[in-house]
């Protein structure tokens, strides 16, 4: 499954949406994809599952890197 996250940079400051970034990462869960990224410490404020027609949406968008973790 492949999953969008949307976080901030920095974890100490709250979440501005000008700010807001995302990574597309691969796991088999939501705990997964969390303890994937643990390591970088973001402020996580969302972790979307995409279905089949949102990640052809989303892989056809120039910003589209599938994370490899």
């Amino acid at each position: 499954m492949i999953f969008k996250v949307l976080y901030q940079e920095t974890p100490n400051e709250a979440p501005i949406r000008e700010r807001t970034k995302s990574v597309y990462v691969e796991a088999d869960s939501k705990r997964n994809v969390r303890k994937k990224l643990i390591d970088r410490n973001y402020n996580i404020e969302f972790i979307q599952q995409l279905d089949e027609a949102h990640l052809n949406y989303e892989e056809n968008s120039a910003n589209f890197v599938l994370e490899k973790l």
